[in-house]
């Protein structure tokens, strides 16, 4: 029998009931405190025919922070909201992990506590705009952690695991791609440290297995995915030698029988129907050994083929998602699909977020 996207998979210690993800989208809808509420949740819950849901990526500690009314897990407030969530995803049937986020220097002074610098690797300011109170804003320079913080940013993540499970998330995800601050360890454009967390490939690497290691130890192994983007320069992310980065970081997680490795398959800065162009995301594959996702301009069509060729196990959509709450049942049916509206994808109420409507409604 084809494998396809409605076959179902073993991931962890849950059977995913189809192979379509919804991938992590910043909504920047989170009340007041960055905390989760009942709007987040019906939205959620529409999409909750997903295989799996991966949530926004969400702050681990304050200073994480990037970007206006992103959700936090550091609070008390917050984990009471993300109940109000899974809650909800749980009552519909379905399955959601939580993203879990530190942005380094892709910050503004404006999100930092006390207005200080944003941390980095290295005191390296990312080219682009953060967008505040005031605007668009350009991104602040950061300042480089000092190794006796560097425990501590682990252990920030590590809180982060634990409070997701806290609030009924059925796992969590690493936000290790999009130019992020594991990510900024990882690429040497942005990781000029020459201590034992920047130079080689196994130093830069070093902070992204630390965290793995730390959350394996609190939720489990089988309830963690990693996220990762080789060739992606969003956030002016770039590494000298990619592919040397990412088969090393494959190789050293093969044996940590993590839930899943999710990439970001080319660049989200490419032109918008781009295909992967030389990297060899098999030999990725390959090398991790476990359940592998991808993510990044997947229409029906492709996913089909990436499956039923075994080069993937499941695929993530993003902005399908958006203004689809029922793609799994319009990609069943094959239905005509609603274009998402991006002059609603960030920030604002249920417009553009809660009030896509579903096959039933458009019939009726």
């Amino acid at each position: 029998m084809t494998t396809n996207l409605f076959t179902p998979l073993e991931l962890g210690p849950y059977t995913l009931r189809n192979r379509i993800v919804m991938a992590p989208l910043t909504r920047s809808r989170a009340a007041d405190g960055n905390v989760p509420h009942e709007l987040n949740a019906l939205y959620y819950a529409q999409r909750a025919s997903a295989g799996l849901i991966v949530s926004e990526a969400t702050q681990v500690v304050p200073e994480g922070q990037g970007y206006v009314s992103t959700p936090g897990v550091h609070s008390d407030a917050q984990v009471a909201g993300w109940r109000k969530v899974t809650d909800a995803v749980h009552a519909a049937g379905g399955l959601i992990f939580l993203q879990l986020w530190h942005v380094g220097r892709i910050s503004h002074v404006e999100f930092q506590p006390g207005g200080g610098a944003p941390v980095a690797p290295s005191a390296i300011a990312a080219k682009g705009q953060a967008y505040t109170s005031k605007g668009f804003e350009d991104l602040s320079t950061p300042r480089a952690l000092s190794l006796d913080e560097i425990p501590g940013v682990v252990a920030g993540y590590r809180t982060g695991a634990k409070h997701a499970m806290d609030a009924g998330f059925d796992g969590v995800e690493i936000h290790g791609a999009n130019g992020y601050l594991i990510e900024q360890f990882l690429k040497d454009k942005a990781n000029h440290r020459d201590d034992a967390y920047g130079g080689t490939i196994e130093n830069r690497m070093r902070l992204l297995l630390e965290v793995v290691d730390a959350i394996v130890a609190e939720v489990g192994a089988d309830r963690v995915g990693l996220r990762i983007s080789p060739e992606n320069t969003a956030n002016d992310s770039a590494d000298s030698d990619p592919f040397a980065l990412y088969m090393a970081v494959a190789k050293a997680l093969s044996g940590k029988g993590l839930a899943y490795l999710h990439v970001v398959e080319g660049d989200m800065m490419a032109k918008k129907d781009a295909q992967p162009g030389g990297f060899d995301y098999a030999a990725l594959k390959a090398a991790f050994g476990g359940p592998y996702m991808a993510n990044l301009n997947f229409d029906k069509a492709r996913a089909e083929a990436a499956i039923a060729a075994g080069r993937v196990d499941l695929v993530a959509f993003g902005k399908l998602f958006i203004a689809n709450p029922d793609l799994v049942t319009r990609f069943l049916l094959d239905a005509p699909l609603a274009k998402p509206d991006s002059k609603t994808f960030y920030g604002g109420d249920r417009h553009g977020y809660t009030d896509y409507p579903v096959l039933d409604d458009l019939a009726a």
